[in-house]
């Protein structure tokens, strides 16, 4: 490693660098780009310069350069701001003997730049350095390091002079440098560590690298490495000297199998800080990853080929790695993985998954906040049926072996189980509808065993809830409650595919409550109504909860009614805070694994399917009497054929 951090390193994902140069008028830009591009102090230079290109052998990186000179008038702040935003980085100019231009660099250019949102590396440089008056020195670094802490987007500072040739070949290649090996995502310069997805990604190298897995690259694996990131093999006396270097800074940087995890992140933090961050970025870009410390996205499956009625669920493949990786990181054994766990687990990737919403909290937990198999499993099955390709790229950082595409299927379209009156599904999504209060975050809540609350709190929000429902005869099967708010009920219904993915729709109402009760049916009619106009209709069923609480008068009139208008199954009554579920997710899983069955019918669409039975009928009539005219005609010129002939 050592050996090749000297060495050009190839550069990934720029086929160029545009550099744009601002700062005040008369602090230098013009001739500093001038005499980079030529060697030599230009006696006199237009305002602001034509484009300037330095050709890719101009710096070991072999990427050309492409400097963008640019005036300072107001006049001119359109045509600058254009500049800015196509910069891949900024060289900010000052003057060393105008003391003024770089005080303006805090009180207006760093500001400005933030104002026009550009995000990305900015060089401070001092020009004119010859002029600077040697009664005033000063410490660069005194002046900077405050004006660095407040602007962190400013990656170095660097002084020069362009009439004496001091340093001007150095501004741009810490202006490329910062393009192509950025400093940021890899280290935290106030505290001075890696930072945390640097560390991340190291770790995964490191066990990528690590064959027979004992914890340590040995001196053929250290050897390995080297030729794959580097293309070329260390010397025995090489890796002694590396693993030298590492033992007398850290002793446990190495052990007697070789050089350890925390060894190996000694040695890229050391480069780091000696400015070699071409050594670290030439190891990430190495093995496929891009400038946000995340693997590229040509290496991650993200294009499925399905209809919307079609989902994604694990293998049987995938779902026994995921069984093993559960056993192998139970470190107490205690059948659940405890949240230091799971970290654990996801140490290998930019960060755990399952941190935001929609994946946080949506899984049952254990007292000590840990998930058990079946809510680890649970997980993995929400987000395989929500994003595909964020599980394919996390199973690749955990270390998932052979083909991605292995660990996922598609199933059948929904239309094709209703025709044949099965579902091949093993993950079911259903839809929570509801009016306020009508107790459907209860409903998710007792699915994932959490007590019941008795104090109302609204849900804004769609939320998930996914959970393994047994079934008879030992068959599990996995079931994602996807509670809707009742004030997002219309919004989603304008999209004419939202009702696709669902496999099962549950209604909601508060049992002693008529209001509730009118409410949850016009919310019924009004997905009944959406999936009859877009072909996409889907089984129902209704709860009606609090069943603790006194039903409304004419309660169970009304719902027999409704329900048989509807041909749909008569309300399911449950009582969550009783405890008492009527056997509820095992009967939505049911309803889902039917998808012919339970599927409500308006009067609208009633209407449309009568009408179309009477234009089919008035077509086959139409069609019968055509024929039958055809065949009358036809055997009249046979019959007036035979006349003429005999008389």
């Amino acid at each position: 490693m050592a050996k090749a951090a000297t060495g050009n390193v190839p550069s990934v994902g720029k086929a160029s660098v545009r550099i744009v140069v601002v700062g005040d008028r008369g602090t230098g830009k013009s001739s500093l780009i001038c005499t980079a591009a030529t060697d030599v102090f230009p006696a006199n230079v237009p305002p602001v310069l034509p484009p300037t290109r330095l050709p890719e052998d101009f710096y070991p990186d072999r990427v050309p350069l492409t400097i963008i000179d640019t005036s300072s008038r107001v006049e001119d702040s359109g045509k600058l701001g254009e500049e800015l935003r196509r910069a891949d980085a900024v060289v900010l100019t000052y003057a060393c003997d105008q003391p003024a231009t770089l005080d303006r660099l805090s009180v207006f250019w760093l500001p400005e730049l933030r104002r026009l949102e550009v995000k990305v590396p900015v060089i401070v440089v001092g020009c004119k350095l010859d002029l600077r008056d040697e009664q005033q020195q000063i410490s660069l670094d005194h002046v900077m390091t405050p004006i660095m802490q407040q602007f962190r987007e400013i990656e170095t500072c660097i002084e020069c002079s362009a009439y004496k040739q001091i340093q001007i070949p150095e501004v741009f290649y810490y202006a490329q440098k910062a393009v192509l090996h950025p400093t940021g995502p890899l280290f935290d310069q106030e505290t001075q560590t890696l930072k945390p997805r640097c560390v991340r990604a190291l770790k995964r190298i490191f066990i990528l690298c690590d064959q027979d897995r004992d914890g340590s690259l040995s001196d053929a694996e250290l050897n390995d490495f080297e030729v794959k990131c580097f293309n070329a093999p260390l010397q025995p006396s090489e890796i002694v000297g590396v693993k030298r270097v590492v033992q007398e800074k850290l002793s446990e940087g190495v052990n007697e199998n070789g050089l350890t995890l925390t060894g190996f992140l000694f040695l890229h933090a050391l480069f780091i800080e000696k400015g070699r961050l071409e050594t670290t970025w030439t190891v990430l870009r190495k093995f496929g990853y891009d400038n946000d410390i995340k693997l590229a996205e040509n290496l991650i499956p993200s294009s499925f080929k399905k209809s919307p009625d079609q989902s994604v669920e694990l293998t049987n493949e995938a779902i026994d790695y995921l069984r093993g990786i559960f056993e192998l990181f139970d470190g107490d054994g205690d059948g659940a993985l405890r949240p230091i766990e799971i970290e654990d687990l996801f140490s290998t990737a930019p960060e755990c998954p399952w941190n935001e919403a929609p994946y946080k909290d949506a899984a049952e937990k254990t007292a000590l906040e840990g998930l058990s198999l079946n809510g680890f499993l649970s997980q993995w099955a929400l987000m395989t049926l929500l994003d595909p390709a964020r599980t394919l790229e996390n199973l690749i950082y955990i270390g998932y072996p052979g083909d991605p595409l292995s660990a996922i299927r598609v199933t059948k379209t929904r239309r094709y189980n209703r025709k044949k009156q099965q579902s091949d599904r093993n993950v079911f999504q259903c839809l929570v509808f509801g009016p306020k209060k009508a107790g459907k975050s209860a409903l998710l809540n007792s699915f994932l065993g959490r007590p019941f609350i008795d104090t109302y709190s609204s849900t804004t929000e769609e939320r998930y809830a996914v959970n393994v429902v047994d079934q008879h005869g030992g068959v599990k099967k996995t079931l994602v409650l996807r509670e809707i708010p009742e004030d997002g009920v219309k919004k989603m219904l304008v999209n004419k595919e939202s009702l696709a993915a669902c496999d099962i729709a549950v209604f909601v109402h508060d049992s002693s409550d008529e209001s509730s009760w009118k409410r949850a049916t016009e919310l019924l009619v009004e997905v009944a109504s959406h999936g009859e106009i877009t072909g996409f209709e889907v089984p129902c069923l209704i709860v009606a909860a609090k069943d603790d609480l006194d039903p409304f008068p004419m309660a169970i009139q009304d719902s027999t009614r409704v329900s048989q208008d509807m041909g749909i199954e008569a309300p399911m009554p449950i009582s969550t805070k009783l405890g008492d579920f009527n056997n509820i997710f095992r009967r939505i899983v049911n309803a889902a694994e039917h998808p012919h069955l339970s599927i409500p019918e308006t009067e609208a669409g009633r209407s449309r399917k009568q009408y179309h039975r009477l234009v089919n009928r008035s077509l086959m009539f139409v069609s019968v009497g055509a024929a039958v005219a055809i065949v009358g005609l036809a055997a009249y010129r046979v019959y007036s054929a035979r006349k003429n002939a005999s008389s």
